[in-house]
């Protein structure tokens, strides 16, 4: 018997209040959730989304009935068989099962189990069209997230490998992600918010128009690093003062004498012939006023390692200048103090380690030890998330370290100073020339090594700032602070005053060196250096 036109219109209503409600769910959060949810309701049957291979894909929320899900699971292995996109399966003694693919996946079911009404096909062919958009747009944003996952552990595996010095590997891969590393580069570290680490990340990106390499730290998951070519600003934005600025003016490494260390300006003014344009690290600091932006000397590619140092350097003083932002004005490169003495010497503190052989294929071996070393020197305990190992396996390599050393670089600061030194020099450009002139089967001590005239004059400009500070406790607070091995509690002790006293004036001596002291990595190892060529530890 034919409908009525009223039941006609009544039809037409319904279906027409389903697509709205379907509509509607589908601009939420978890649409394909919601949406199985609401045709669990409408139909009085359980809705999933079932693949091919019986597997179940998506459900409403709750507890499910595994013979439903079993039953589901069978008749999208059969409609699969059977080449259809649809059908009604089951009936008889067990409940019907309706079946429909989805457009943007064929291979993908949305199947009802239960209801036994003639109007369902309608309403599961037109829930089947507004699932296979919100399925379709679920599975682009897995695939962003993942492509996104990927692109980000591969820099981080770019950054990684610069810092232990395998630049050319480093430029393999960033050549395979069509993100040429530049030849010179200056080092960001920037200070933000955890929660808006990606937001920031990815604004600062755009602004500088992709010209800036960006990492989330591995390490602390308050900091972005930027490798960024000298003088890039962000494109049609105007300076403050109307004229380009690069950030950072400071010379490559290498090519400027040493200087007394301490806070620069990261930008000043220069005549620009273009549209006026805005330094990055100012950009930055106004874009997202809680960011803080420590900006390092122009250097190779090769000298990452340095500009990191440096950059943290100069965060330390931009947490307490004006701007959030400073540019390092000193000299780190302590290799200016050793002569072949000094190469020779470092060979031979680190020749147990370099002459190692591990018993296992699985153990680590001389590099590997080198590398977690330099880390442990750098970031303490956080060394393991930086090495991506266990925290007990970092501990069992530096035990393994003290062994073969000889000395506690897990406790001594001076074990620690001279191991900091010894690899520095190990691992410089000159180092292989310099050992080749040393006289052969003469040794050479530390003491020695900072017994040159050219140890003493780097030593005197390293102590120079906090011998002219005021008030005069900074100088004694620090040297105290290194007595102590670096330890805040001890040295409070020391001095005679609280805690949170004690940090206030490293925090000053920070300031006035222009050097991170409370913060990895530290100049910790140089002022100790510093002092001991001086006599005055």
């Amino acid at each position: 018997m034919p409908a009525s036109p009223s039941d006609v219109r009544a039809d037409r209503a319904d279906r027409a209040d389903d697509i709205l409600a379907l509509a509607r769910l589908a601009t939420r959060r978890g649409a394909i959730r919601d949406i199985l949810g609401w045709l669990t309701w409408r139909t009085g049957g359980p809705a999933a989304l079932v693949g091919d291979t019986g597997r179940v894909l998506a459900r409403p929320g709750g507890e499910s009935d595994p013979s439903v899900a079993r039953l589901a699971a069978e008749a999208a292995v059969e409609l699969h068989r059977r080449g259809a996109p649809s059908a009604v399966l089951g009936g008889g003694e067990g409940p019907p099962v309706h079946l429909i693919a989805l457009d943007a996946d064929p291979r993908t079911y949305l199947v009802v189990v239960g209801p036994d009404d003639p109007r369902c096909g309608t309403l599961l062919a037109d829930a089947a069209r507004t699932l296979g958009l919100c399925w379709r747009l679920e599975w682009a944003e897995r695939e962003r997230r993942r492509i996104e996952s990927a692109e980000g552990h591969s820099r981080e595996a770019v950054l990684h490998l610069l810092m232990v010095g395998s630049v050319p590997a480093a430029q393999r891969i960033a050549g395979a992600l069509r993100a040429a590393l530049p030849s010179v580069i200056q080092v960001y570290v920037i200070e933000c918010p955890q929660p808006r680490r990606r937001e920031i990340a990815q604004r600062i990106d755009r602004e500088a128009g992709g010209g800036a390499w960006i990492v989330p730290c591995p390490v602390r998951p308050n900091h972005l690093i930027a490798l960024v070519p000298p003088g890039t600003a962000a494109p049609g934005t105007a300076s403050p003062s109307g004229t380009a600025s690069p950030p950072g003016t400071a010379p490559v490494a290498g090519t400027a004498p040493a200087a007394v260390a301490g806070p620069v300006a990261v930008a000043g003014p220069v005549a620009g012939t273009g549209p006026p344009q805005e330094p990055l690290d100012l950009l930055i600091v106004r874009l997202v006023p809680e960011c803080r932006v420590g900006v390092s000397a122009a250097v190779a590619l090769r000298d990452t390692p340095t500009a990191y140092e440096q950059a943290i350097h100069a965060l330390a003083v931009a947490r307490n200048a004006p701007e959030h932002r400073a540019g390092f004005g000193g000299d780190v490169d302590v290799t200016v103090l050793a002569g072949p003495e000094g190469y020779l010497w470092a060979s031979e503190l680190l020749a147990p380690c370099l002459r190692y052989a591990p018993a296992r294929r699985a153990d680590p071996g001389p590099q590997e030890l080198l590398g977690t070393l330099g880390s442990w020197l750098s970031f303490g305990g956080a060394a393991s998330r930086h090495l991506k190992i266990h925290r007990n396996t970092l501990a069992a390599r530096i035990r393994h370290l003290d062994e073969l050393l000889g000395v506690e670089v897990s406790r001594s600061l001076p074990a620690q100073s001279a191991a900091w030194l010894a690899l520095r020099l190990h691992t410089a450009p000159q180092a292989a020339a310099a050992r080749a002139l040393a006289t052969p089967g003469r040794t050479a001590t530390l003491d020695a090594v900072l017994g040159t005239s050219a140890a003493g004059t780097w030593a005197r400009v390293q102590l120079r700032p906090l011998e002219q500070a005021r008030p005069t406790a900074a100088l004694e607070t620090v040297r105290t602070w290194l007595r102590a091995d670096a330890r805040l509690p001890a040295a409070a002790a020391a001095l005679g005053i609280s805690l949170p006293g004690a940090r206030k004036r490293l925090t000053r001596a920070e300031d006035v060196l222009g050097r991170s002291l409370l913060t990895a990595p530290s100049a910790k190892y140089e002022l100790w250096l510093a002092m001991r060529a001086l006599g005055s530890l």
